[in-house]
């Protein structure tokens, strides 16, 4: 019987890296032999991509409550459509955010709660859990400089202001103090190399 895969997700602040990690993370992984996929929080699968587009939408008034349940929604079809059956076939999946960025976001910048936001989420995954979380820490204007520079319109989330994002880096932080084992945190104002080069570091125990 196969090895079930690894469920690896990169955590931070827009402007963290976290899509530069994930692609470079997932050639080195391919280069040793393992089966690594790319995934992104919230998308990944059809519905999923659906609201996507609609949560991070500037035009469209969301509630702190409704945005929640819209990425457990989108979380919940991607665990059972995507998730489960990659890492039931042995692959490795690399996923840009997942449930604590609800934790961070929602639970503790919108003020809904992370203990609330935990239990809608456990049961929008079945409980499922990262092997391994590796979070990016960066001060908040470099990551601001860094989404700047992506020449993108800022999204929804993206238009909040620093006590919005201060709260969310700190609620981070504590995830990490509270589960060092699975979380382990990463200096992201580093160079690219030096970035991946402690991510593997942080991963090695699984290799």
């Amino acid at each position: 019987m196969r090895a079930r895969g690894r469920l690896i997700t990169i955590e931070g602040v827009d402007g963290a890296g976290k899509t530069t990690l994930a692609t470079a993370l997932a050639q080195r992984l391919s280069s040793r032999g393992v089966d690594a996929r790319l995934m992104r929080e919230p998308g990944g699968v059809q519905a999923s991509e659906r609201i996507r587009e609609l949560v991070k939408d500037p035009v469209l008034t969301v509630g702190g409550r409704a945005e929640a349940l819209l990425y457990a929604a989108a979380r919940a079809q991607l665990v059972e459509e995507a998730l489960l059956p990659a890492l039931e076939a042995g692959e490795w999946v690399l996923l840009d955010r997942f449930v604590d960025s609800s934790l961070a976001y929602q639970g503790a910048g919108r003020d809904l709660g992370v203990e609330a936001v935990r239990e809608l989420n456990d049961f929008a995954t079945g409980g499922l859990t990262p092997d391994r979380t590796l979070l990016l820490t960066v001060e908040g204007a470099h990551a601001r400089a860094r989404a700047a520079g992506r020449n993108e319109a800022p999204d929804r989330l993206e238009r909040e202001g620093d006590e919005f994002f201060e709260r969310i880096r700190s609620a981070y932080l504590a995830l990490a103090a509270v589960e060092p084992d699975r979380i382990r945190v990463i200096d992201a104002s580093a160079s690219p190399e030096a970035v991946l080069d402690q991510a593997l570091a942080e991963l090695s125990d699984l290799l």
